[in-house]
């Protein structure tokens, strides 16, 4: 029995080695043979990396799927860690880098500086609008100054760290900036550094044939954003750029780089988390004779696609009506203050951005070499005004009190306050400078005639807290929802005043139903405002995202329609009287001059407000005009809001409004230019 489990185990040990045998002969052979090129590709190789691969950033579109913003493949220019001179070899990086300065500047070529110094007059001071970077520069993890550092601390403290004394100071500053971006990203094996975006093919010639000087300088073909036309929309589409340490920090866990690009501003900042793509990855080999190999082990993925309720068409028309507007009333006025102001247009049915513009404006595609001609010019050409300046509205804000006065039962169509000119409160004397059908108004009359003496009435009879009850109803002094950042505004109230330890006087009632006082609105709420009246009381979410598809437009993400944020519940018989004293300033009152020619009726409000600015050392005060309005009458489709700094009445904008129904409606008629300034517009 024995003899037999020996004799068994014998042939099965025989059997497992020879099946072992056979195994290890099989790989002999497939190796020497079948896969020999391979392995001997990976025997001479001394070395092998990964390196990322950046990912395209999705693209922007406008409602009708033309394209804003997308991606065209450029050159750019890059320190690769693993072969550039190692942080002790001070000279050799500093030699490098300022011979690629001197070879840029000739050509006249942008390179990255995120730097927040200059020289100014032989002096170095921190360039404006850097607090966060500026911070960020004298951290811990960077420079380690105090807080209280001057700008010639930081930029004494970069030339130490740098060996940066053998150059002129302008040299040591441009040195100094790119090895400030070296280190802010953590700079070495595995983490490459962009010198340069879209390098022209003929420099990037120039430095591959030199590559034994340059070392670890490296090209390499990356996703750059482009623009369809730079001028479309630059306040909306807003800005990328560079990784501050607070954005990091925030983002790192979700597989962002120091060296990424990010949204800055607007839809590119709103909607980062569907434009950011997946980086890619690619392995490089490096044999004993410094050749060098690549291979892509990971496809980068492009970012998701948005496409935005903006109608390009549109949108050029109301930013080109609004220059015309502003530059022409400035011509024929002599306007003190410099040309600004902006339009905003809604969907009645959603609340959709039809158009948003902001003047003065500037060119997206061009930004990054006028940066600091923007950043400081007096106008602020960045600043969106349509949704982040707010303004006191004036008249616009009357026909709100007609609604809480007519919802509330104090008054009918039927009622009316005798107007001769002048209305006193408390000691407080107001005039109404309107020229008056009758000496008797009501509600219709006194919206289309804009009659302070009738509002100032009707306010003190509603009190502040039925006023802004209806206002906030109709959204005026709070976040519209919008994507984009905005402001909130102000709606002036006791509780505002107290949270100002100030105390609320009697006459601000009177004063905020004629839309004075301390309200401040923007005037993207302004359009909103006017649209829940437009559509019969409902106040939608503003939005700019019509969707969010992927990148090749095979699925839909994300689809926004019509959100409602407040069913106001306002009878339809208040909204008629509104709507129809608000068609008699379009149809027979002060704006009929602009929109009588135009096919459709157009309904609106004028208004004008005052402030004080610096103006040449001396505080002055300047008139600020505004309309809104809603168009076609009958059926209401579009509704806007239109501002025009240091216009002496808001029907000197009316023009922007009446290009906007023109283009909307598809008409060609010519709008009739502004007449001749004339009385205050309230």
């Amino acid at each position: 029995m024995n003899k037999k489990i020996s004799g068994a185990r014998q042939v099965t040990v025989t059997v497992l080695l020879v099946a072992l045998i056979a195994v290890l002969v099989w790989d002999l052979v497939k190796i020497q043979i079948f896969e020999k090129d391979e392995y001997e590709a990976l025997v001479s190789s001394v070395s092998a990396r990964t390196a990322s691969i950046p990912a395209s950033r999705g693209e922007i579109l406008d409602c009708n799927g033309n394209k804003l913003v997308y991606n065209e493949q450029g050159y750019s220019l890059v320190f690769d860690g693993s072969y550039f001179p190692s942080a002790s070899e001070n000279e050799e990086r500093n030699n490098i880098i300022i011979s690629l300065i001197r070879m840029f500047e000739k050509q006249g070529i942008e390179w990255e500086n995120i730097l927040p110094l200059e020289l100014k007059g032989g002096e170095i001071v921190f360039k404006e609008d850097s607090d966060t970077i500026i911070k960020e520069m004298k951290g811990r993890d960077m420079l380690n100054l105090n807080e209280y550092a001057s700008a010639q601390n930081c930029y004494d403290a970069l030339v130490k760290e740098f060996e940066l004394e053998k150059y002129s100071p302008a040299e040591r500053l441009k040195i100094a900036s790119v090895r400030y971006g070296m280190m802010r990203i953590g700079f070495g094996v595995g983490v490459t550094y962009t010198f340069a975006q879209d390098v022209p093919d003929e420099t990037v010639s120039a430095i591959m044939e030199n590559s034994s000087f340059y070392r670890g300088v490296d090209n390499r073909i990356v996703p750059l954003r482009t623009y369809s036309d730079g001028s479309i929309a630059p306040h909306i589409l807003g800005l990328t750029g560079a990784m501050d340490a607070e954005s990091y920090a925030k983002l790192k866990d979700k597989g962002y780089k120091m060296s990424d690009s990010i949204g800055k501003s607007g839809i590119e900042l709103a909607m980062e988390e569907y434009l950011k793509g997946k980086d890619g990855e690619m392995t490089i080999y490096t044999d004993d004779k410094g050749n060098r190999t690549s291979e892509i082990t990971k496809e980068p993925e492009q970012g998701n696609a948005v496409v935005l309720t903006i109608d390009s068409g549109l949108q050029k028309v109301a930013q080109d009506a609004l220059r015309d507007a502003l530059e022409s009333y400035a011509g024929k006025i002599g306007n003190r203050v410099p040309n600004a102001g902006a339009v905003v247009v809604l969907s009645c049915k959603d609340s959709s951005v039809l158009a948003s513009a902001s003047y003065p404006t500037y060119d997206i595609s061009t930004y990054t070499e006028n940066a600091a001609k923007l950043n400081t010019a007096t106008a602020a050409p960045l600043w969106n005004r349509a949704l982040m300046s707010v303004y006191a509205c004036g008249s616009t804000a009357k026909p709100s009190v007609a609604i809480a006065a007519l919802e509330e039962g104090i008054i009918d169509e039927k009622f009316t306050v005798y107007c001769n000119g002048s209305y006193n409160y408390m000691g407080q004397h107001f005039k109404c400078e309107q020229a008056h059908a009758t000496a008797f108004v009501n509600v219709i009359n006194a919206i289309n005639e804009s009659c302070n003496t009738f509002f100032l009435e009707v306010g003190d009879m509603l009190g502040i807290e039925k006023m802004n009850e209806y206002r906030i109803m109709l959204g005026l002094g709070s976040k519209t929802g919008s994507e984009i950042n905005e402001a909130a505004g102000v709606l002036d109230s006791p509780e505002y005043r107290a949270s100002l330890n100030q105390e609320w006087l009697p006459g601000y009632t009177v004063q905020s139903a004629i839309g004075q006082a301390g309200n401040a609105f923007s005037p993207v709420q302004l359009a909103n405002y006017v649209n829940t009246i437009a559509n019969g009381g409902t106040r939608y979410r503003v939005h700019f995202v019509k969707s969010v598809k992927t990148a090749d437009y095979s699925q839909t993400l994300i689809e926004n329609g019509a959100e409602v944020m407040c069913d106001t519940g306002i009878s339809p018989e208040t909204i008629d009287i509104v709507k129809r004293g608000m068609l008699k300033v379009g149809t027979v009152g002060y704006c009929a001059p602009y929109f009588d020619h135009l096919p459709v009726k157009v309904a609106c409000k004028t208004g004008t407000s005052q402030e004080y600015r610096m103006i040449n050392g001396y505080s002055t005060k300047i008139n600020n005009g505004f309309l809104i309005a809603f168009a076609p009458y009958d059926d209401p489709q579009i509704a806007i809001a239109a501002v025009g700094e240091g216009m002496i009445s808001g029907k000197y904008i009316a023009p922007v409004i009446a290009s906007v129904v023109e283009y909307y409606c598809g008409m060609s008629d010519t709008v009739e230019s502004a007449p001749e300034e004339g009385e205050l517009i309230p």
